[in-house]
């Protein structure tokens, strides 16, 4: 064979393996694709446990429970012997009532007619002797519109009308009017604060979007278009809702530990970009630790990380984040903790898409259960956290928690070690990829006991604005998007807070418009959640949701 020959062989063989792995990829793209189109979207712990390896919870020598020889390779295990057992279905011990407690209750007295009240024995007259209680429904009486006037009232005084009418009286009767409570929106007359709480409350705790209120409007006749409701709701946002978004910022800053996320929003008139493009509703929270929790969102047009510097400005602690590099760009004064949620989904979807014979002992399955160790031990220790015993957690973790981290990145770094080349093109490959280049951030959370292993909780809070987006699906002008923000932040603060959305946002409409906004600076703080009157509040008082 010539040397030419040689050479094409080898080139041609290179192309092939190249080829091959091509095709390895893009058959894990392919199912992965079917898994997020037709599989399952439960992140819950992976029912597929080996039974050679023993739980951390059962030993604490956490070389015991990886065994690292084993990491690469495993030979199939034999079938297990199934034991058969019977399952007793529990009796059912009745309906679960709903609680009724504090709601109104009226009887409806159902009585025979005078015409029946006659004794089939002696044909005398029947008289009453008590009543049963058959049912208790709950009945719901539908939203009513009425008109309010507000009628002032006028004062004059007797005396002095009387010494008017004298030739040599030069003193004008006084005329003195009642005080009437100034209107949520100047100008207009027909906006209520109870209008507009409804109609935000709507849209933005309920996701209905303006068009569908409108409609419904129209079937009750009321002609109320959405263009005009949209311009009440930025009216209303900038009044009133900016400054205390504002307070509630500052009061965000000075927290210890933070929460942050952003989604995509779309803006059809926005200077400079064309309809179709992207801009950003970012989120930033209070942790596991605040008294009084916040949640405020920051609509930016762009994903740039000088946004996030920005509203951060003053911030000095811990901040909660995913694996995008904006959060990483912060001032050296801000630790960004990394989220183990996101990296346990990353291994988890490639273990949905693998057929169920090569799951045991695939390299998948070994990271998914390096997390879930990680996430059974911070179920431990939620009694310390809910006692606000932080440092016993921090404890907790370092004797821990910290053998597991260590021993999954030795794993980590062995497996992506051993063929950088053919793994960094494969899923597996980008996933111990994103492990080893977030490994400082995920190890943060060790630092303090006030952290948290995932960045859940941010999450949690911006899913009521992806829930909206699908229903609204975009904001006409940076104005509406704005008041979005606005709206999002009050309600879910709101929320947060253990208070009703629509009375909480009555409140604020029916208050601050009566507020001495220039002799008192202090004024936005009767306006605060926690300051709000106890008919705002729940009876459930979400305040502690998810604590």
């Amino acid at each position: 064979m010539t040397n030419v020959e040689s050479t094409t062989l080898k080139e041609m063989q290179h192309q092939i393996l190249g080829l091959l792995e091509q095709v390895k990829f893009l058959t894990e793209q392919n199912q992965m694709l079917r898994q997020r189109l037709f599989g399952r979207k439960s992140e819950q712990k992976i029912g597929i446990i080996l039974d050679e390896q023993l739980s951390l919870m059962d030993t604490l020598d956490a070389s015991l429970l990886f065994n690292e020889v084993e990491t690469t390779g495993m030979p199939a295990l034999p079938e297990p012997q199934l034991e058969e057992i019977t399952y007793k279905r529990k009796k059912r011990k009745g309906k679960r009532e709903l609680d009724f407690g504090g709601l109104p209750t009226q009887q409806k007295l159902h009585e025979l007619p005078e015409s029946k009240r006659v004794c089939p024995n002696c044909e005398g007259t029947l008289h009453t002797c008590g009543h049963d209680v058959l049912r208790r429904e709950l009945t719901i009486i539908p939203a009513q519109y009425i008109v309010t006037e507000h009628v002032q009232a006028v004062y004059s005084c007797r005396d002095c009308e009387k010494s008017e009418k004298h030739e040599y009286s030069d003193i004008p009767v006084p005329i003195i009017k009642a005080d009437v409570p100034a209107p949520v929106i100047s100008g207009s007359g027909v906006a209520s604060p109870s209008l507009v709480s409804h109609i935000a409350n709507q849209k933005y705790t309920l996701a209905l979007p303006l068009y569908r209120q409108e409609q419904e409007f129209s079937r009750n006749n009321l002609n109320l278009s959405r263009q005009t409701m949209a311009n009440w709701l930025i009216y209303v946002s900038q009044h009133w809702l900016v400054p205390i978004y504002n307070a509630l910022k500052n009061i965000l800053i000075l927290a210890y530990v933070l929460h942050a996320d952003e989604t995509s929003v779309q803006v059809l008139k926005e200077e400079g970009k064309p309809a179709e493009s992207k801009s950003y509703m970012w989120l930033y929270r209070t942790g596991c630790d605040a008294s009084h929790p916040i949640v405020l969102y920051d609509y930016q047009p762009n994903r740039k990380h000088i946004n996030a510097k920005s509203f951060l400005e003053g911030f000095n602690g811990y901040l909660h984040s995913d694996g995008y590099q904006a959060y990483q760009n912060l001032p050296s004064d801000v630790t960004t903790i990394g989220c183990w949620a996101h990296l346990r989904r990353k291994f988890a979807d490639i273990l949905k898409s693998l057929p169920d014979y090569n799951k045991p002992g695939s390299l998948a399955m070994r990271a998914v259960e390096y997390c879930d160790t990680l996430f059974e031990l911070e179920r431990e220790y939620a009694k310390l956290a809910s006692d606000n015993n932080f440092n016993a957690r921090y404890e907790a973790r370092l004797e821990k928690s910290k053998p597991v981290m260590e021993n999954f990145f030795v794993w980590v770094d062995s497996v992506y070690g051993k063929n950088i080349m053919a793994t960094a093109k494969s899923n597996m490959g980008k996933a111990l990829a994103y492990a080893l280049n977030q490994r400082q951030q995920l190890e943060n959370v060790l630092c303090d006991g006030r952290l948290e292993l995932s960045n859940n909780r941010a999450e949690r809070s911006i899913k009521p604005f992806v829930i909206g987006r699908k229903n609204w699906l975009f904001s006409n002008t940076e104005k509406g998007a704005d008041a979005s923000a606005m709206f999002y932040s009050i309600i879910e603060t709101a929320k947060e807070n253990g208070l009703a959305p629509y009375e909480y946002l009555k409140f604020i409409f029916e208050t601050a418009p009566d507020l001495d906004i220039i002799g008192n600076p202090d004024w936005v703080s009767v306006l605060l959640p926690w300051n709000a009157p106890d008919i705002c509040r729940t009876s459930s008082q979400a305040a502690t949701y998810r604590k």
